[in-house]
Order: C-alpha cells, then structure tokens, then sequence
C-alpha cells in the first residue's frame, strides 16, 4: 500500500497589493479635487480611463502618459497631473483583517514578498512613504513592481523574478491575487495559490496550508 508525500508547507507568502492588501482606488483622491459625484465618476470614465493607465502597468512611463493626456484634455491639466503625483491619496486605505494577516505571519516566521501589477512610481513608494502610512508593509522583504520590470501578471515570468529576487523555489511560496488568472499563472510554474475573494476565506485557505495564520 502506497502513499503520496503531501506537499511541503509554504514557508513564504507573496502577497498581491491592490485589492487584497490595500484598497487602491482613484476615488479616494479625486473625491476631494472633484466634489460632484457624477462630474466625478465622469472624470474618471471618460479622461483617466482604464485603457489609459494600465499600460504604465505594463512598462509604460507615467510622466510621459500625463503629458500625452493633458495635450488631449485642456483645461484639465491639474487633474490629470494628481493621478500620479498624488498617488499616496489612492492607496490611504488597508484592509485591516489583510494587514493583521501579515502581521500573524510575519510573527509566526513566514517570508514576505509582494508581486503587483502597479506602474514604477510604486516601488519607491513601497520603499518610504508607505511604510508611515501603513506600517504592516513593512514586513515585506522585497517587492517585484510590474511597470518597473517590465513584465506582469500572469505571465510567468515575473512569478519566476519573486522567486529569484527571495532565493525561493516556487514549490515553497503561496501566492494570494484577487485576479483568478494571476491565480492561475502563480499555479501554472509550481506555486501554491489563494484566489483572494475575503478576508476570512483568505485565511483559511492559508491556514489549511499550515502557514501561521
């Protein structure tokens, strides 16, 4: 009679940034530049679009991209400019059952890294100011920014960085992301994986993993 080895626990956990640890969101900032709600959301469906800030995720250069839509948007100069320059607005608010899962973590001895598709002004941030702001992110060993290394989720690739930049196998790590398919890449090279749909839910996945959590 034969049995399977069960896997070995993950000793590290990479963590995705917005929409499991921080609640990134443009309206944190623009609620206060743009008091109308409606001129507001308008603002943000029809000038600061989607398809014109994913690709500094992908690589591209903010400062060049608010220069190509302020020449498209006279007038609105000011507004487009806070979308990156006063990026720290959008990222003010943490999921605190999320921030109080890595503090478990980081106390129970589990490595910390953090992979996100973001543009390149995040790691730096990462880095400095948002270590005063949200002290848990400093728990995090290393980051591995998209826009700054110009590769992103779910490409396997930069699930294969993290692993470089931690010195982990990915065999060892488990990867949480809200986004299935960013699930599905961290799977797709050998990683454990967390679709990230609640907190709760989040933690007993980790738990069931026998991370500390």
């Amino acid at each position: 009679m034969s049995s399977k080895t069960p896997p070995p626990r993950p000793s590290v956990a990479v963590f995705d940034f917005g929409g499991v640890l921080i609640d990134w969101n443009p309206r944190h900032l623009y609620r206060s530049l743009i008091p109308d709600a409606a001129e507001m959301e308008d603002f943000l469906a029809q000038v600061t679009t989607r398809a014109w800030h994913e690709p500094q995720d992908h690589g591209g250069d903010p400062a060049a991209a608010t220069r190509a839509l302020q020449a498209l948007h006279p007038g609105k100069e000011e507004l487009i400019a806070a979308f990156y320059g006063r990026f720290d607005e959008m990222c003010a608010h943490a999921f605190a059952p999320m921030a109080d899962l890595v503090e478990r973590l980081h106390e129970g001895g589990t490595s910390l890294y953090l992979l996100s598709n973001a543009p390149n002004l995040l790691d730096p941030w990462l880095r400095g100011p948002a270590q005063t702001r949200h002290p848990f992110l400093g728990r995090f060993q290393n980051y591995v920014v998209s826009g700054l290394v110009g590769v992103s989720k779910p490409d396997a690739a930069i699930y294969q960085l993290v692993c470089r930049t931690g010195g982990f196998r990915p065999e060892e790590a488990v990867f949480v992301d809200d986004v299935l398919a960013n699930v599905e890449g961290a799977r797709a090279i050998g990683m454990s994986a967390v679709h990230h749909r609640s907190a709760d839910g989040t933690i007993a996945e980790l738990r069931t993993l026998g991370l500390p959590a």
